[in-house]
């Protein structure tokens, strides 16, 4: 196919040259019958994915039957609210489908023990499972337009391309064994960085189980203003890995923001809407972990949190184990302690600071009690003290000082960038 990359470092893609684009790829697949648009979820918001799909939608009916299946993962299906924010009123309900990555799979095949012990450098032995939603195999789709944003990311170093496939409408191996893959080879190492260990996996299972889904990736670069305004900065899209690495490169440059020196004290905003718990909420530590001098403190503003994991399961073992260090995890994790919820290990590994800093989140009492913060490893403030102090609403990103002469560096949207110093 005629794949795209269009790259505006200093500009914005309009919305007219954003439906050409459209145009001009829909163009090489005329009447398709059945298609399936697989956009992120909505801890994603700020990818463009919403609207890309809306235009898809409104483009391909009432020729073609659409479904949109966004890409979950292990996370929060959808709520009402947020499937009317991300595609309005365009796609109906009844053709949103909701990814179980428990029950929905079938496999593929695998990616042998020696293929994943030559990526970690023989630090992790295990074949992984590829694990995929049926409906991308069995669900008779001609076209299948994977719609997905390429930013910074903890696990897999720079977010999405195969990434939305193998761990958005993936099952539990494929999502497990990538992120405990990615903790233990090291996350500060990946961060930001497009070929890691976890990528090397897709790569291999994309290689060897894709080649016969009539797959095409739609990806974006974005950068988001003070006040929350999207622009789109990069599109590409094809059926090949160069339209990730074409992304790639474009997302080093805008979404990666190189700080002077290390930080005493950071503080950032997780935005209620997008972020509800800690396994998502916790891209506030990822992000700006780098940035932070050891002995120092980060504050996450958390008006929204309401939980620590994204489903029950992974609930109950943040509870359990809490964010108390990787030698902690990973000795846990050798015990068997954590039977088929291998990332929820991983993430435990990558949610502590492994006492080289302080991390305290701010909640609201009722939604999220300070003793439920400390029994999990983190320091509790309440939110309406940490308002009087920081005020996400007037506060830019940056360095500040505070009423008390202190400095602080402030981020007012972790999930679309990385923070660090060269």
């Amino acid at each position: 196919m005629k794949e795209l990359y269009v790259s505006k470092k200093d500009d914005v893609i309009s919305q007219a040259e954003l439906e050409s684009y459209i145009d001009q790829l829909l163009e090489q697949f005329p009447n398709p019958k059945k298609v399936l648009v697989i956009p992120p979820d909505y801890t994603r918001c700020y990818s463009m994915a919403g609207v890309i799909t809306q235009i898809l939608y409104k483009k391909l009916t009432p020729g073609a039957v659409v479904d949109v299946m966004p890409a979950v993962g292990t996370h929060m299906a959808l709520s009402a609210e947020e499937k009317e924010k991300f595609f309005a009123d365009v796609v109906p309900d009844d053709h949103i489908l909701y990814h179980n990555w428990q029950t929905d799979t079938v496999s593929l095949g695998y990616v042998p023990k020696e293929v994943v012990e030559e990526i970690s450098e023989g630090l992790y032995s295990t074949d992984i499972e590829v694990e995929l939603n049926h409906n991308l195999v069995d669900g008779g789709y001609d076209l299948i337009l994977s719609v997905g944003q390429v930013v910074p990311h903890e696990v897999v170093g720079i977010a999405n391309y195969s990434k939305n496939i193998f761990v958005g409408v993936g099952g539990r191996q494929m999502i497990n064994k990538s992120h405990m893959l990615s903790a233990i080879c090291g996350m500060e190492k990946a961060l930001g960085v497009r070929d890691t260990p976890a990528r090397r996996v897709f790569d291999y299972a994309q290689e060897h189980y894709l080649k016969d889904l009539p797959l095409v990736y739609i990806l974006t670069v974005t950068t988001v203003t003070e006040s929350g305004e999207v622009s789109l900065r990069g599109l590409y899209y094809g059926d090949s890995r160069k339209p990730f690495e074409e992304a790639a490169a474009l997302s080093q440059e805008l979404n990666i923001i190189h700080v002077p020196r290390r930080v005493k004290k950071v503080v950032t905003y997780l935005d209620p809407e997008e972020l509800k718990t800690t396994w998502v909420g916790n891209k506030g530590v990822y992000r700006t972990r780098m940035m932070i001098e050891d002995g120092g403190e980060l504050l996450l503003l958390a008006p929204g949190i309401i939980a620590f994991g994204e489903n029950d399961e992974m609930d109950a073992m943040t509870r359990k184990f809490g964010y108390k260090g990787r030698d902690y995890v990973l000795k846990l994790f050798n015990e068997g302690a954590f039977g088929n919820g291998i990332m929820s290990a991983a993430h435990l590994i990558q949610g502590s600071s492994d006492g080289r800093f302080t991390i305290t989140y701010a909640t609201d009492p009722t939604k999220m009690t300070k003793e439920e913060i400390n029994s999990v490893g983190y320091e509790w403030m309440d939110i309406n003290e940490a308002y009087k102090m920081y005020d996400p609403e007037t506060l830019t990103d940056g360095f500040h000082t505070d009423a008390n002469g202190e400095e602080f560096y402030f981020v007012k949207n972790p999930a679309t960038g990385l923070w660090k110093v060269d």
